[in-house]
This record gives structure tokens, C-alpha cells and sequence, in this order.
């Protein structure tokens, strides 16, 4: 299962905010499913990783079920 716990904390450190995000392309709904653990396209993980300026491993993270 992929999870998104590293992407708050990212978001934290470097001051991000998730308007600044919605205002960047990522939808409300994307927001959701990121909160819930939910499966998001990669086009969303690209655009993740350009806004915060990070790796894939700064917002995602691979945890066995």
C-alpha cells in the first residue's frame, strides 16, 4: 500500500499549504484521496514533486498491508 503520511510533512517543512496546491493544479478531490491513502494518478505525484521542489520518496511511501 502506498501512503501519503510523508507528503504533510513535507508540506509542513517547507511552508505549502493545501490551497497553494489547489491554486497549482492539484483538485480537492485529489487532496481526499491523498488524505485517505487512496490511489492517484502519476501525472499528481509529478505535479506533487514540482510544487514542493522534492522526490518521490519526500511525499510517498511503500508500507506492506
Amino acid at each position: 500500500m502506498i501512503v501519503y503520511d510523508r507528503l504533510w510533512n513535507t508540506m509542513a517543512l517547507k511552508g505549502v499549504t493545501q490551497y497553494k496546491l489547489m491554486t497549482n493544479g492539484i483538485s480537492h478531490s485529489t487532496l481526499t484521496r491523498l488524505k485517505k491513502n487512496q490511489p492517484v494518478n502519476t501525472d499528481t505525484l509529478n505535479k506533487l514533486c514540482s510544487i514542493l521542489d522534492c522526490k518521490i520518496e519526500e511525499i510517498a511511501e511503500f508500507k506492506k498491508d
